[in-house]
């Protein structure tokens, strides 16, 4: 694979997984606010902070993995990256649509394993590139306990 099929893809996606999260996020907030939040709920302004510096390091990240000469890693990147992002935005569809709140946890549980692969990858390509990957692989493994804490409280 080239090094700008490679960016353009890993950067497509990364913007379908905004839009398609932001348009499922925003259908109905008035339910939303309406559940029982787990106690390890953050404040609203951390996710307007987390969420552009998550979309950002992906991006980066795209174009550093395509930099490189491994069309091996590219590939896993690319699948994993898309596997991740369908994963996640199954989330968000299932948490705010139909309100499946305990199969949202799931979707999410797996988005979470398949950030794994990226994180390994990002870190192959540069040390610090991996490091600030990092706050994402959190960041998803904090949304899928929050998923099952919401699935928990709100039966």
């Amino acid at each position: 694979m080239t090094r700008g099929i490679v960016s353009t893809v890993s950067t497509i996606i990364v913007i379908i997984y905004a839009v398609g999260a932001g348009r499922w996020v925003a259908t109905d907030a008035d339910w939303y606010r309406s559940l029982n939040s787990p106690p390890w709920q953050p404040p609203d302004f951390i996710f307007g902070l987390i969420w552009p510096y998550n979309f950002a390091v992906l991006i980066i990240a795209g174009f550093v993995v395509a930099s490189r000469d491994s069309r091996t890693e590219q590939i896993i990147w690319l699948a994993s990256l898309a596997l991740s992002v369908a994963a996640a935005l199954l989330w968000a569809w299932l948490f705010y649509v139909p309100h499946s709140l305990q199969a949202s946890g799931f979707a999410l549980g797996a988005a979470t394993l398949l950030t794994l692969p990226l994180v390994v990858i990002a870190f192959r390509a540069s040390p610090l590139l991996g490091l600030a990957l990092v706050p994402y692989q959190v960041w998803v493994a904090i949304a899928t306990s929050l998923a099952f804490g919401y699935a928990a409280r709100n039966k």
